[in-house]
C-alpha cells in the first residue's frame, strides 16, 4: 500500500491543522484478497432481502445553521432569526430560507427532520455521532472508534452493479479535517474505506487519481492516466485471449472487473454529460461533485458522499452563507430533479446534513475573545437540535417530522437521534440493522445500537 502526503487540511475553530494521507488503492482493494472480500459480501447479503437502492450523502462539514436553512424562526427576536426572510414552499405550511428558492419548489419531494439531536457542541463528537451512531470521541481524542454506517452497509451488500466501487467519496472523505475521518471502515477493514476520486470535478482536466495498482505494477510504472488506461485494456485483452477470465470464480471475476473493466471509468467521466445539465448543477466543485454522485449511483455504486466544507462560521456568517447556500440550493434541487426525470429518485435516497447546527442566538463576531474575535456576527456550535433533509429511496416527501421550540434551541416535538436516521437508511437500502461486526478486540458490535426506523417516512 502506498501512502502519499497530501499536506495539511485547513484549520477548524480549534486551531489544529491535521496532516492527511491518501491510501493509494481501489478503496484498499488493489493489493490483496479482493476475491475473498466479494465472497464475504455475498455471504453477508444472503440474509437480507435484496434491494437496488443507493444513498447520496451531501455532508456540510463544519455544521450548517438550522435557522438559516431548513428551520427558520421568523417570529423570534432578530438576534435569533438572523439575516434572511423565510419563504413558502410548494407544500403549504412548510417554509424554508429565502436563499433556497429552488428547493422551495420541490418540497413535495423531500422531508425535513427538524428535531434531530445528539446534544454535543464538539465537532468531533457530533461528527462521530452522525456518521457512526456513537459518541466517544472529542477534540482531545479524535481517532475514529466505530465504522461509518455506510461502510457497514457496503460490507453487507457491496456495489449494486459489478465493476463499480461500492463506497465512493467525491472529491474526498473528510470529517472535521480528518481523512477519511469518520467515513472510514475502522475495524471493518481498510477495504471498507471510501474510494476517493480526488481532484476537482469542475476542472476541465478532471481525472480520478486514486487508482489501484494493477497486475503487480507499481505507481511509478503506471505513469500517466493514458498509460494506465492502455495497461488496463491490454490486461483485459490478454486475459480474454488466454481464457483466464472464464476460469475465475465469480467473486474473483467481480474483483477483476472492478480494476480492469470500463464501467467505473465511464461513470467517472463527467465530461460526457451535456453542458446544459452541468450548468444546471452549478459550475463549481460542489455542484459537479453532486452530478458525479448521480452518475455513480446510476452506474451501480451503493454509497456516495459529497464533501462541502467551510461551515464553521463563528464570524462573517452572513457573507459565508450568501456564498454557500445558493450553491447548495442549486446542487440539491438539480439532483432531486435529475433523479426524478431519470426514474432514479425512488431508488436513490438523498440526505443533506452536517455534524451539528449553529447556535440559535447569533454572537457579535467577538464571542469568546481570540481566536474568535475575527469579524462580523456569526453562530457558534450547537448540537441540541439540528435539521436534516432526506428525500428519495421510496421515502414520503412533502412533510416535516419533529419540531424545534420557539427559539430553535432544542426539540419540542418528536425528538430524533442519529440512530433513528441510520435505522431508516438501513431499511431503505435493504440491510439488516441487527447485523454485528467484530471489532479489534474480537467483540461483536451491532451495526446500530439505538433508535428505530422513522415510521412517518416509510
Amino acid at each position: 500500500m502506498v501512502r502519499i502526503d497530501l499536506g495539511s487540511s485547513p484549520a477548524y475553530c480549534d486551531g489544529i491543522q491535521r496532516r492527511s494521507f491518501l491510501q493509494v488503492g481501489l478503496a484498499g482493494l488493489g493489493a490483496w484478497g479482493v476475491g475473498d472480500l466479494f465472497q464475504a459480501r455475498a455471504a453477508s447479503a444472503a440474509s437480507v432481502s435484496p434491494k437496488d437502492t443507493s444513498l447520496i450523502l451531501i455532508w456540510l462539514d463544519g455544521g450548517p445553521s438550522h435557522h438559516d436553512t431548513y428551520d427558520p424562526k421568523p417570529d423570534a427576536p432578530a438576534e435569533y432569526r438572523g439575516f434572511w426572510r423565510h419563504i413558502p414552499t410548494n407544500v403549504p405550511g412548510i417554509d424554508i430560507t429565502e436563499l433556497f428558492p429552488l428547493q422551495a419548489k420541490l418540497a413535495d419531494k423531500f422531508a425535513l427532520l427538524r428535531s434531530v439531536h445528539h446534544d454535543t457542541g464538539d465537532h468531533f463528537t457530533g461528527g462521530h455521532w452522525m456518521l457512526t451512531g456513537h459518541g466517544e470521541v472529542s477534540g482531545a481524542n479524535t481517532p475514529q472508534r466505530y465504522p461509518f454506517f455506510g461502510s457497514a452497509i457496503t460490507k453487507a451488500v457491496g456495489a449494486r452493479k459489478p465493476g463499480m466501487p461500492a463506497h465512493v467519496a467525491v472529491p474526498y472523505a473528510s470529517s472535521i479535517g480528518l481523512r477519511p475521518g469518520y467515513f472510514g471502515g475502522n475495524y471493518l477493514g481498510v477495504e471498507q474505506n471510501p474510494f476517493e476520486t480526488e481532484g476537482d470535478p469542475n476542472a476541465d482536466n478532471f481525472q480520478v487519481t486514486n487508482l489501484a495498482n494493477v497486475g503487480g505494477l507499481g505507481i511509478d510504472r503506471l505513469g500517466s492516466r493514458r498509460g494506465l488506461i492502455e495497461t488496463l485494456d491490454h490486461l483485459r485483452r490478454e486475459a480474454d485471449q488466454k481464457g483466464t477470465v472464464e476460469a475465475m470464480n465469480r467473486f474473483d471475476q467481480q474483483a477483476y472487473d472492478l480494476v480492469t473493466g470500463s464501467a467505473a471509468r465511464k461513470a467517472f467521466d463527467i465530461s460526457s454529460e451535456p453542458a446544459e445539465l452541468r450548468d444546471r448543477y452549478g459550475r463549481n466543485t460542489w455542484g459537479q461533485s453532486v452530478l458525479l454522485a448521480r452518475r455513480l449511483v446510476e452506474a451501480g455504486s451503493t454509497i456516495v458522499t459529497c464533501h462541502f466544507g467551510g461551515w464553521d462560521t463563528h464570524w462573517n456568517h452572513q457573507s459565508a452563507m450568501e456564498s454557500y447556500l445558493p450553491r447548495v440550493d442549486l446542487a440539491v434541487s438539480s439532483l432531486l430533479t435529475d433523479l426524478s426525470d431519470r426514474g432514479l429518485l425512488e431508488k436513490t435516497m438523498v440526505m443533506v446534513c452536517g455534524e451539528f447546527s449553529r447556535t440559535p442566538r447569533m454572537n457579535d463576531g467577538g464571542n469568546g475573545g481570540p481566536p474568535l474575535s475575527q469579524g462580523t456576527p456569526g453562530r457558534d456550535h450547537w448540537g441540541n437540535v439540528l435539521s436534516v433533509l432526506v428525500a428519495g429511496g421510496g421515502l414520503k416527501g412533502g412533510q416535516v417530522i419533529g419540531a424545534s421550540d420557539r427559539l430553535g434551541e432544542r426539540p419540542a416535538e418528536r425528538p430524533l437521534s442519529p440512530g433513528d436516521i441510520h435505522h431508516t437508511i438501513f431499511q431503505v437500502l435493504g440491510v439488516d440493522p441487527t447485523l454485528s461486526f467484530t471489532n479489534h478486540s474480537g467483540r461483536p458490535i451491532p451495526a446500530i445500537d439505538h433508535g428505530e426506523v422513522i415510521h412517518e417516512l416509510i
